[in-house]
């Protein structure tokens, strides 16, 4: 989505996404003494703290007491750190990221404990606390926490279409389009599979068209795969519609979670939490009925996972094959509300509540504005570099390497995670951060020609591009109303369509962004996932990140002899000269190339490494089970025969294709997995006295 937002104190993080040109005010750059930086103008009555790792065994005993009490901090139990608080008016003190058990040794060893949010009186000089906070040797990082905020035009260049509109107008185009899905939208969908011949093509004064291929390859990786539910995708956005017709059966549900319950039965610190949770609201209460609320999030994961073959709307890149359970799943942590957006602390626990959850993908269509952004243009430049991003936004950082470490696992499809983010929409050469992080995957534009989309940020910090639209390319000038509900063949074709939200309620149509090249991505990153998890092989996510480079179409053959692109910037009125640009520019900074699935899903066939079985661990006198038909090619098909080597530490008797393992007494043994294939593996039970199942004890 193409937005300049406005923001509280802190930062710029933006949706950069769909055609929507609003003129939004900046906030100021932060500056400030070596030891911390804040905005000059930060009016938020919080900070954040990461103590010193010696402090633990205090702040656990005062957490301690405080959960027994039921009530809630005011202190931290460290004597030098409260005299300070206590002379600066701190009324309120807690830890960010709540106690999950089954996460709790991996959340230690990210560091991830020791990070605290401190409120204080509202007359409390916030600059002054974090400068006295910051010289305690037992607090280690202080930053400032803010709500982020958006504020939109009114005049968009959104465009929707009616569920009837897109049925009568696929009839009239059918046959158009390769296609092995009935969905009346995919003829339209040129991101997908594009034929060269487009309706767009040659509409404008400046007669700019498409050429064929210029897609993310999905004709030919729907032969393989179209999707597995096992691969989740979290949605870090507006809050996605899980009532859309269109993303109904692909939609994540914590099970065992029931929405207005009333308590955390999982114990993961969140209750309620049956599709994902509202980090803007601290709700488990998704929502997009907001008159502000975009559609953006439901747009983006239309993109990813869109239900395939369901005869009706548009299709999804890893949305399934119309069959029940075929689709990846949509998980929504939503960070954007309305007119409100998250705080930093909410921004850090929904990145780490997509990973402990179990997303392997964390789609980011949002970002600060890039460095090189132009003040000329109103953009106020963001950090960079690594190094100053890292300085002013730390919690950011070590939630995103949590996630990129931690997400996924050892015997899974992929170990770790991968951070996926929009570049950003401000013409700029570099990135926005966090996509410019270099273990992010930063994700440029382009449009249906292979040309860089007119707004795209790029640089050499880029990974990959993947088709965002370019209406300012497409568009006839003068010709963009919001409020109409369009004809499918009009200029808007050139954008992205997918599902939308009109009023409320489920609608489809079309944005431009680098937000929408980001769910391409992500969409194609699924999709390999899922292939990788039909062949049962597994992959390191940075073994995961260089096929997905590998399998790019190149894009500097199109940039070099003397090529110009030509566009309106910002939808100029009639007898305005296009802006003129020469595609050299662009030359090694578009990433390795366009993401290209069919070649991505090529790749996989024998790369990465056969799937394991897990170890497993498991208390005295209970059971631990484990499908293994997930570890084996074709393994709901195939028969097992399991022998403990101990039966007096652990016995295991095999159901269909389900291991039962129960543990006896504490101690270690061996479990030998013979397959009906010829194969065979040995895995390791622990027993202890108390253990849950992944070995926190």
């Amino acid at each position: 989505m193409k937005n300049k937002f406005l923001y509280t104190a802190l930062f710029a993080l933006t949706l950069t996404a769909c055609s929507e040109q609003e003129l939004i005010e900046q906030p100021s750059t932060p500056t400030g003494g070596t030891e911390v930086q804040l905005p000059t103008d930060v009016t938020s009555g919080e900070l954040l703290i990461k103590f010193d790792p010696a402090m633990t065994e205090i702040l656990d005993r005062t957490l301690a007491v405080a959960t027994r009490s039921g009530g809630a901090m005011t202190r931290s139990g460290i004597p030098s750190t409260d005299e300070v608080l206590a002379i600066l008016g701190a009324y309120h003190f807690e830890r960010i990221f709540p106690v999950d058990p089954r996460n709790e040794e991996r959340t230690r060893t990210a560091g991830l404990h020791l990070w605290y949010r401190v409120k204080f009186d509202e007359n409390t000089d916030v600059k002054e606390a974090a400068r006295r906070l910051s010289q305690l040797g037992e607090v280690s990082k202080v930053q400032a926490n803010s709500r982020i905020q958006r504020a939109y035009k009114k005049q968009s260049y959104r465009t929707y279409i009616s569920e009837s509109a897109l049925k009568q107008k696929a009839t009239t185009r059918a046959g158009k389009t390769e296609s092995i899905f009935d969905d009346p939208g995919l003829s339209y969908q040129w991101h997908y599979i594009n034929s060269g011949v487009n309706a767009f093509d040659n509409q404008n004064e400046l007669q700019n068209g498409s050429k064929a291929g210029c897609d993310v390859g999905c004709a030919e990786a729907w032969k393989k795969c179209t999707g597995d539910p096992s691969i989740i995708v979290a949605v870090l956005d507006e809050g996605v519609m899980n009532t859309h017709p269109d993303l109904i059966n692909n939609i994540w549900i914590n099970e065992g979670e029931k929405l207005y319950a009333g308590k955390d039965a999982d114990g993961n610190g969140y209750e309620d939490d049956q599709y994902g949770y509202n980090f803007v609201s601290n709700s488990p209460v998704i929502t997009w009925q907001d008159i502000n609320d975009s559609g953006h999030g439901t747009h983006v994961a239309g993109t990813i996972a869109a239900m395939n073959g369901n005869h009706e709307g548009v299709c999804g890149i890893a949305g399934g094959d119309g069959t029940p359970n075929s689709g990846v799943k949509i998980m929504s942590c939503q960070v954007f509300s309305g007119e409100y957006g998250v705080s930093l602390d909410g921004e850090a626990r929904a990145i780490k509540y997509a990973a402990d959850n179990g997303a392997v993908i964390l789609q980011c269509s949002w970002g600060y504005n890039s460095a090189l952004a132009s003040l000329v243009d109103g953009y106020t430049p963001g950090p960079g570099s690594e190094e100053e991003w890292s300085e002013l936004y730390p919690l950011e950082k070590e939630a995103l390497d949590y996630f990129i470490n931690n997400a996924g696992s050892p015997n899974g499809v992929i170990d770790g995670g991968l951070a996926i983010f929009a570049s950003g929409n401000e013409y700029a050469a570099m990135p926005s951060f966090p996509a410019a992080y270099s273990k992010c995957i930063s994700v440029s534009a382009v449009a249906a020609d292979f040309t860089p989309a007119s707004y795209t940020d790029y640089g050499k910090e880029v990974t990959i591009s993947a088709p965002g639209g370019d209406t300012e390319y497409y568009n006839p000038v003068g010709e963009n109303d919001p409020e109409i509900w369009e004809e499918i063949d009009g200029a808007h074709s050139g954008s992205i369509l997918s599902t939308l939200i009109k009023d409320g309620q489920p609608a489809y149509g079309y944005m431009d962004g680098t937000s929408m090249a980001c769910p391409h991505v992500s969409g194609v990153a699924a999709l390999g996932l899922s292939y990788a998890v039909k062949l049962r092989r597994h992959f390191k996510a940075s073994e995961f990140v260089e096929l997905l480079k590998k399998s790019a179409k190149p894009l500097d053959p199109y940039y070099s002899n003397g090529a110009v692109k030509r566009f309106y910037r910002n939808h100029l009125t009639h007898g305005a000269s296009a802006t003129k640009v020469e595609l050299s520019r662009y030359v090694g900074k578009m990433g390795e190339g366009l993401a290209n699935a069919g070649e991505l899903l090529n790749k996989i066939d024998g790369s990465g490494s056969d799937m394991v079985v897990p170890n497993v661990y498991v208390s005295e006198a209970a059971t631990s089970t484990v499908d293994l038909a997930s570890y084996f090619v074709n393994g709901e098909n195939l028969t097992y025969t399991c022998t403990s080597a101990d039966t007096a530490i652990a016995t295991v008797k095999v159901t269909g294709t389900l291991m039962e393992v129960s543990g006896v007494k504490t101690g270690a043994t061996r479990i030998t997995v013979k397959v009906s294939n010829g194969t065979e593996q040995t895995i390791t039970v622990t027993v202890r006295k108390k253990a849950n199942d992944n070995g926190w004890m």
